[in-house]
């Protein structure tokens, strides 16, 4: 049964998402607000079609955390495709960093490039610091929240994955706090699986770390609290706690990594 909902969903999910890009390209010439707006509708769409065809729903705890006004950098668990599209429904006009040559992709990448997403370019590590650094001041000053991935790709549940540089580099430049966002979403939709599993997914927002703790202390806190906070979710919906390396302490390849 769960296959066949599994192909049911998935079905529905890759043409109605290919008649949509090519439907709504009229909204590329709305104004960028409104155009969100009807890319927000589609992603309501995909949830029916989660919630109807495969029965996956999700409820959503600490929303008293997210800053009502003013930037905020949201770190948040990247385990699947799914939380790419409800950051739009967790937090208001979100700009997600993301990788340059995702803008490359024909009609996509048209989307991501008119709602002002901060692409980085991955060349030489320098390089694709600077370009996310300089590229996110605008938005800060927007007083939009900043959307990274700490481990800088989606991580499969269960799975260690060092954290990364850029949450750091951002959180000493910008002077913003760090919501962290935790999830067990990968229980349900994992990362680059065909099947979708029934259920609830649980997106959890944990208190800011302020700005002005350093980088060193604030990635240390992020790590510790974001990936006991994680464990805690896929524990309590019978998932694995997370296998670290004996060696891994919390943030120290992000901590001893440098950038100006």
């Amino acid at each position: 049964m769960i296959f066949l909902r599994s192909l049911a969903f998935n079905v529905a999910f890759y043409v109605w998402t290919a008649v949509i890009c090519v439907g709504i390209l009229w909204s590329l010439l709305l104004p960028r607000r409104s155009m969100i707006r009807v890319i927000t509708w589609y992603f309501g769409t995909v949830s029916w079609l989660e919630r109807t065809l495969v029965g996956i729903r999700y409820e959503v705890r600490g929303r008293e955390h997210v800053p009502q006004s003013g930037s905020f950098i949201l770190a948040a668990k990247h385990q699947s495709a799914w939380e790419t599209m409800k950051l739009h429904f967790l937090v208001n006009d979100p700009a997600i960093i993301l990788k340059r040559e995702l803008l490359w992709i024909p009609i996509w990448g048209w989307y991501a490039a008119r709602s002002r997403m901060i692409a980085v370019d991955r060349g030489a590590k320098g390089r694709a610091v600077a370009s996310m650094v300089r590229n996110a001041r605008p938005v800060r000053d927007e007083g939009r929240p900043i959307v990274i991935f700490p481990q800088g790709t989606r991580v499969a549940v269960g799975a260690y994955r060092p954290y990364r540089i850029g949450v750091g580099v951002l959180y000493d430049h910008l002077k913003i706090p760090i919501v962290p966002m935790a999830l067990n979403a990968g229980l349900y939709w994992a990362r680059n699986s065909f099947i979708k599993r029934p259920g609830t997914i649980t997106v959890e927002f944990l208190p800011p770390i302020p700005a002005g703790l350093g980088r060193a202390k604030a990635m240390q806190e992020l790590e510790e609290r974001l990936e006991a906070a994680t464990d805690r979710l896929v524990v309590a919906a019978g998932g694995p706690a997370t296998v670290r390396p004996k060696a891994a302490e919390p943030a120290t390849a992000a901590v001893s990594e440098t950038a100006s």
